[in-house]
């Protein structure tokens, strides 16, 4: 029972709380033992929060998740863990994350309360509204990197967050196409939002989103002012990563039918793997060491 609860809290998703760190490392103070212990707590509070949010989200979709190949396998769906065992392990952590919260800082608290609020309305009725669905979720990316800069109490640069948030739209958008040929006639079965949905639709997104990543990124990178805030004129070096990694994604979801589960992608997909560190390493080699 305990490896099914464990299961069902989705730890192999925690990667994506990683976004807070981001507050950490952008602001140059990532040499701070105090701020590095505060950005790790929120972080790891963030992972319960997640979780928790994953919960729900499994009771909501359980039904779905059976006509689906590999998530008729999830411990809710295939039966292994009762509805109301998940209903009580998702509110324990709920109220943990949400006081360990509160005791870190009260802006990081209203951040993460409002990371719950929004992904709650995601499950419950967010979720069955096109392009809302997906910009719901870009949006607690957005909510986490945010919750970083307010535990180390840091500014956290605007062109940096508009950033996150599109590329976050790219991923969603990416990982909607790919279930809809995955599921091919049977997708509205699984997740009823995608007969709202077209490959066809889906590419004109993601090609809408894709240049907008990397001019945003491309303008935080080569702003006076982030460059005067890091000390550092080179942060453009890391660009080639960037656009790298969006073509290799682009690649997977169009030719290796990738990207139905982007952590998992990041994990088994090598070249994507490699990019990141690569673009992590010379980020901080730049922003640290030289």
């Amino acid at each position: 029972m305990l490896k099914d609860i464990f299961q069902l809290a989705r730890p192999g998703q925690w990667i994506k709380n990683g976004v807070v760190l981001a507050g950490l490392i952008f602001s140059g103070s990532a040499a701070e033992s105090d701020n590095i212990i505060l950005a790790l707590a929120a972080t790891g509070l963030f992972c319960l929060l997640s979780s928790a949010v994953y919960m729900v989200n499994d009771l909501m979709d359980a039904e779905a998740d059976r006509q689906h190949p590999t998530k008729a396998l999830r411990p809710i769906a295939s039966g292994r863990v009762t509805p109301q065992t998940a209903a009580i392990v998702a509110v324990i952590l709920g109220g943990v994350s949400l006081a360990g919260a509160w005791f870190l800082n009260y802006g990081f608290f209203l951040t993460a309360a409002g990371y719950l609020v929004i992904s709650l309305l995601y499950s419950f009725y967010l979720k069955h509204i096109v392009i809302i669905d997906v910009m719901t979720i870009a949006t607690g990316f957005v909510l986490r990197a945010v919750a970083g800069a307010i535990v180390i109490d840091v500014n956290f640069s605007g062109w940096l967050l508009i950033s996150s948030f599109l590329l976050a739209l790219f991923i969603g958008f990416g990982k909607r196409r790919h279930e809809l040929v995955l599921l091919e006639g049977n997708s509205d079965r699984h997740r009823r939002i995608l007969k709202k949905y077209s490959s066809y639709f889906l590419d004109q997104l993601i090609g809408v989103v894709t240049p907008a990543v990397l001019v945003c990124y491309l303008i935080y990178v080569i702003s006076p002012e982030v460059q005067q805030k890091l000390n550092t004129p080179y942060l453009y070096l890391t660009t080639p990563f960037v656009i790298y990694g969006i073509f290799r994604y682009l690649y997977l979801i169009h030719l290796e039918e990738g990207g139905g589960s982007p952590t998992r992608l990041l994990l088994t997909d090598r070249p994507i793997l490699l990019t990141v560190v690569l673009w992590l390493a010379t980020t901080i080699l730049l922003l640290y060491v030289l």
